[in-house]
């Protein structure tokens, strides 16, 4: 009962929050106000109370733009993470954009869609991100592509680090910031939630979005920590390779030292 009574009043508060933020939100993405990037920030903050995420930041986000942050990816939850932390875009797979809820949520957003697929629209991709950070934007690019079990890192692929290397001359300083973010989910309960009950924070793609959706809300208190690395400066002469197996292994140790609860170097 206490359950169900937690979930309609956060559904009440999220919707409420929704009527008043989203119009706003629509006039500021069509008049392109820089507003449109603050106002995301607002609602998932919103959201992360009324789902009851517990947010922890270490490390700092860096100053320098252009930037663009590289995470780790479990669960559709890092989003709402994320965006709660900073002033954010993302770049996520075309298919998102016809996502119930999510899709819509990601445009409100003004995320970069990517077909990952034909090589032919990379370019122009790529060109956007570029444009983006060129223009003060912060992109999250999440850099293995599907989402983990939430224990470790799966394989980065490097392609979209290339949207670094477009940026470059548009870069008063002819530097693109590339920093390396892990994102944990740490407790449920305030009790360490180790390998075996990650899985509940984590939405590996095979399992349905609403039960996942309604095991968070029942649940009511998951802690997440955000952990921001040393960033690497992206330069004309820089090996796109280099920076993606030093972003991973940046990565790898902040999601290694959070869940283990030490630092690990």
């Amino acid at each position: 009962m206490i359950a169900w009574l937690r979930i309609a009043l956060a559904a009440v508060v999220i919707l409420a929050a929704s009527i008043v933020l989203m119009p706003l939100q629509l006039l500021a993405l069509y008049f392109d106000w820089r507003l449109r990037r603050r106002l995301p920030r607002i609602w998932h903050r919103i959201v992360c109370y009324c789902l009851g995420i517990r947010v922890r930041v270490t490390g700092r986000l860096e100053d320098r733009r252009p930037l663009m942050l590289c995470s780790n990816h479990s669960s559709w939850m890092d989003i709402m993470v994320m965006s709660a932390v900073a002033d954010v875009a993302f770049i996520a797979k075309i298919e998102v954009r016809d996502w119930p809820i999510f899709g819509t949520l990601a445009k409100l957003q003004k995320s970069v869609f990517v077909v990952r697929e034909e090589r032919r629209k990379t370019g122009h991709q790529a060109n956007e991100i570029a444009g983006r950070m060129a223009d003060g934007e912060i992109v999250v690019l999440f850099p293995e592509g599907t989402t983990s079990d939430g224990n470790r890192l799966l394989e980065v692929k490097s392609s979209l680090f290339g949207a670094a290397a477009m940026a470059v001359p548009y870069s008063p300083t002819g530097t693109v910031v590339v920093q390396p973010v892990a994102v944990a989910y740490t407790r449920v309960h305030g009790i360490a939630m180790g390998r075996y009950h990650r899985p509940l924070a984590a939405w590996p793609g095979d399992i349905e979005l609403l039960p996942h959706l309604l095991d968070i809300v029942r649940c009511g208190a998951i802690d997440a920590e955000v952990s921001f690395g040393e960033a690497v400066d992206y330069r004309t002469e820089t090996n796109r390779k280099e920076v993606s197996a030093t972003i991973a292994l940046r990565i790898r140790n902040l999601l290694n030292s959070r869940l283990r609860g030490r630092e690990i170097s």
